[in-house]
């Protein structure tokens, strides 16, 4: 098991940019495990946007595709997402997570959250037309 916690969020206008983090409580899992960034809005159900799998290989749900970009940084234990062009209906609680056995990793698009065992708090991300 390994502790996650968010931050980064805020509110921001239409156009603007934000950088989540996550910050993992161990190194071997954080580097080992496939991570992941999930969001939810207000009743909708909780959608993955961004996996990071061994070998720092990436995949995006489609409608963030070119916008964000997930990262991990091995040394300090923390997984990023930059968030560029955000637009109302990015507005979303965010959460990190994290699967030690990487069980997504064959799949062709983002896993969804039952493949994930760890999550962190959530972050809320608001953004303003």
């Amino acid at each position: 098991q390994v502790q996650l916690v968010e931050s980064g969020g805020g509110s921001v206008q239409a156009g603007g940019s934000l950088r989540l983090s996550c910050a993992a409580s161990e190194y071997t899992y954080f580097s080992s495990g496939c991570l992941a960034w999930f969001r939810q809005a207000p009743g909708k159900e909780r959608e993955g946007v961004a996996n990071i799998n061994r070998g720092d290989t990436t995949k995006y749900a489609d409608s963030v595709k070119g916008r964000f970009a997930i990262s991990r940084d091995y040394e300090k234990k923390i997984l990023y997402l930059q968030i560029n062009s955000l637009k109302p209906e990015d507005t979303a609680m965010c959460y990190c997570a994290a699967d030690p056995y990487c069980r997504g990793t064959s799949r062709a698009g983002v896993a969804p959250p039952s493949d994930y065992d760890d999550w962190g708090q959530g972050t809320q991300v608001t953004v303003s037309s």
